[in-house]
């Protein structure tokens, strides 16, 4: 199955070896001849991503079975008027296109997104519910976070501490109609 893997993330090589070949392959005035760019503009953020692929060397590709492309994500810009940048190697073994390539890696940064405001600010892998239990509570978990976007909520944790002892705040946030569609 066709599948992008992350090498390098949130500064913490998982496979450090693998981490500095990549690395390697994309420093310097090395011919990288694929590429594509998107620009993002939302939530307080301008953002441009550019992706660079090629192929993956011999020494790469035969110590990672089905490895087809090696590529760099690079995103640079401004979050609430700060500068940032942020460097992201891949494995990938499919053979796409590389702005298809970049819109799924930008597809998986979203979920991932969602999934680390889940447990940074709700600790959903800190719970150990077992069968149902777990179903049930990652649903009121999903329905706490709507619920709290909904209202306009920028920040998950500021909207949780607004109604944790507040049950009327609450009710009223759960039984608000959602504003039709303009």
């Amino acid at each position: 199955m066709a599948q992008i893997d992350e090498v390098f993330s949130e500064g913490v090589a998982n496979q450090k070896t693998l981490h500095r070949q990549i690395r390697s392959q994309f420093q310097g005035k090395q011919k990288i001849p694929f590429v594509a760019t998107d620009h993002e503009i939302s939530h307080g953020r301008t953002i441009t991503w550019t992706l660079r692929a090629k192929a993956a060397p011999e020494h790469i590709a035969e110590a990672w079975i089905g490895t087809s492309w090696i590529v760099e994500v690079v995103a640079t810009g401004t979050r609430d008027g700060k500068p940032f940048q942020a460097i992201h190697l891949f494995l990938t073994s499919l053979s796409t296109t590389p702005e298809a390539l970049l819109q799924l890696v930008r597809d998986r940064w979203s979920i991932e997104g969602w999934h680390w405001i889940r447990d940074t600010q709700l600790h959903e892998d800190g719970h150990r519910y077992r069968g149902n239990g777990a179903g049930a509570m990652a649903t009121l978990r999903t329905a706490a976070m709507n619920l709290l976007r909904l209202a306009g909520c920028r920040s998950i944790r500021a909207g949780m501490q607004a109604v944790m002892h507040d049950i009327t705040a609450l009710l009223a946030m759960a039984t608000r109609q959602p504003s039709p569609d303009p």
